[in-house]
């Protein structure tokens, strides 16, 4: 984003419309992760490795069978995505083209999801961790080639930002896969697992079931709030392109703060479900406490940051004053809204760690669709506060969310959630 953002306004706005609908696509997949991960920490923490190793196959089976599905119907549809999510005419070819060749690589990297995933609820986040280093930084190179055209290549400018991505996240995919079937990994797919000839693409329905049963309610979950986050972003997008830059490079900043979070979140998720395996529901609940605690120290020094430094960290995407000043206020907002939001991360992961999806996703649709939504619209569209008021929008969604997630998760009833 920092190399798109030299390309100008246009550009900026293009890659962060286009990328927003391929949400809706990847929430499926992360909660098909998530059903992963709560089943394979369950088997982990139970002692049962074979099973724990069934289950990540499995998985991946069924998430590259949808992955391809998804990736055909996505294609073609570029443009009409575009126009759909509300670009001005500058911004419509420039956002088609760049998710025609970003698509081929989202399709790979849905399948690493599940993996990792799977990885990680067996307790191994080194591994999808060394695998990312390697696609951030071949991502960073390939851009920085592509979009600019050195090396003898022309500029690609945003076609040069999908096809780096595709290639980045496509190498990742395959070195994970190349990994886990030397069956080093605490999960893999060693030849051993299975019956020889075409025994690796066997399904087991009843497993696949077991999975699905925690992951549709966590896809629901992810797909309402994909859903909600297209309507609320088509809420911004209507401010116009300058204001949707300065949108676009916000989020991409506040994700130096939530990645961490998310980070804490996993592994809230993987201890709870390996505690509950091994009987040991007490011990989930302090290390879910635990995750919030550190979850809640990092994202708020991080908010710190944000409120003091806004216009330097936004100077680093783009010169364009227009775009920092209102990126400066988003900033300024989304500060006081790191806590909070630290707590639903953390919590939310807790409660999928223990099976217990239904519960995330009922509060997941209340926060974006009662809450984010309805107010974005009051503020942006009746109140006219501008960017101001959608993010302020924003922060009074992750205030009644995390309060919600705090009261379920301190009633207990997620300890005896079966999966």
């Amino acid at each position: 984003m920092m190399m798109v953002g030299h390309l100008g306004a246009e550009a900026i706005t293009a890659v962060g419309l286009s990328f927003q609908p391929l949400w809706l696509v990847m929430g499926f997949f992360m909660g098909l992760g998530a059903g992963t991960t709560a089943l394979v920490a369950r088997f982990t923490g139970a002692g049962r490795p074979r099973d724990a190793n069934r289950a990540a196959h499995q998985s991946f089976l069924l998430g590259t069978a949808l992955a391809v599905g998804f990736g055909l119907v996505i294609m073609p549809l570029a443009r009409p995505i575009m126009v759909l999510m509300g670009a001005e005419a500058e911004v419509v070819d420039l956002g088609a083209v760049y998710l025609r060749y970003l698509v081929p690589g989202m399709v790979l990297m849905m399948v690493f999801f599940v993996l990792s995933a799977a990885l990680r609820g067996a307790g191994d986040t080194r591994t999808p961790m060394w695998i990312n280093v390697v696609i951030n930084v071949l991502n960073v190179l390939l851009c920085f080639v592509l979009i600019f055209g050195h090396l003898g290549l022309p500029a690609l400018g945003v076609v040069g930002a999908g096809l780096a991505a595709t290639i980045a996240r496509s190498a990742g995919t395959f070195i994970l896969l190349a990994i886990m079937f030397t069956g080093r990994t605490p999960v893999s797919f060693h030849r051993s697992s299975f019956d020889p000839g075409w025994g690796f693409f066997r399904p087991d329905l009843a497993v696949m079931g077991r999975v699905l049963r925690v992951g549709i309610p966590a896809a629901l979950e992810r797909l309402v709030n994909s859903l909600g986050m297209l309507l609320y972003t088509r809420v911004v997008a209507s401010l116009g392109t300058v204001a949707f830059a300065a949108h676009s490079l916000a989020l991409n900043v506040e994700s130096l703060s939530y990645m961490p979070g998310i980070a804490f979140s996993v592994a809230a998720t993987t201890l709870v479900g390996q505690n509950l395996g091994a009987g040991r529901p007490d011990q989930a609940e302090r290390s879910a406490l635990e995750c919030n605690r550190l979850g809640m120290w990092v994202m708020g020094t991080m908010g710190a940051v944000f409120f003091l430094f806004p216009a330097f960290l936004l100077r680093l995407y783009t010169p364009d004053a227009a775009v920092i000043a209102l990126g400066v206020v988003a900033l300024r907002v989304v500060a006081f809204m790191q806590v909070p939001e630290a707590i639903g991360f953390v919590m939310s992961g807790a409660l999928r760690g223990a099976g217990d999806t239904r519960t995330v996703l009922v509060i997941t649709a209340v926060g974006v669709w009662a809450v984010r939504l309805v107010t974005a619209l009051v503020f942006v569209l009746v109140l006219d506060l501008g960017l101001f008021g959608a993010w302020l929008a924003m922060a009074l969604d992750w205030v009644v969310r995390s309060a919600y997630l705090v009261t379920r998760f301190r009633r207990g009833a997620w300890k005896e959630v079966k999966v």
